[in-house]
């Protein structure tokens, strides 16, 4: 990563985890432990594989993942959080249970952005 002026905490832990389909793959991976990458897509509902590998990659390359390699045929390799992950993760739980919490109210709104 290059290095980058951050404006506030908020910026650069977004900067890390922004977008919908890391903070999903971080958030699965604290709740159900290390996973390999067809279990990972089918945890998060509606990613593609494209779009998954990328996320990982990224995740990958700010050190909030890990890959691990079992030098297998056929490939194994699983996904888990280093404990920078998880202390990331851990930020997630109280955006997480307000989401909970308002889920119908938020579903209500006419104005959404799209989930893509």
């Amino acid at each position: 990563m290059t290095e980058r002026g951050f404006y506030s905490g908020l910026d650069a832990a977004l900067s890390v985890v922004g977008g919908r389909w890391k903070s999903l793959v971080l958030w699965q991976l604290a709740a159900h432990g290390p996973q390999r990458f067809g279990q990972l897509r089918r945890l998060v509902d509606g990613v593609t594989e494209k779009v998954l590998i990328g996320a990982l990659k990224d995740l990958e390359a700010a050190s909030v993942i890990v890959r691990k390699d079992f030098q297998e045929l056929p490939p194994h390799v699983e996904y888990s959080l280093t404990p920078f992950g998880a202390s990331l993760a851990e930020t997630l739980r109280p955006l997480c249970e307000w989401g909970y919490a308002n889920m119908d109210r938020i579903g209500q709104l006419t104005i959404l952005p799209s989930r893509s």
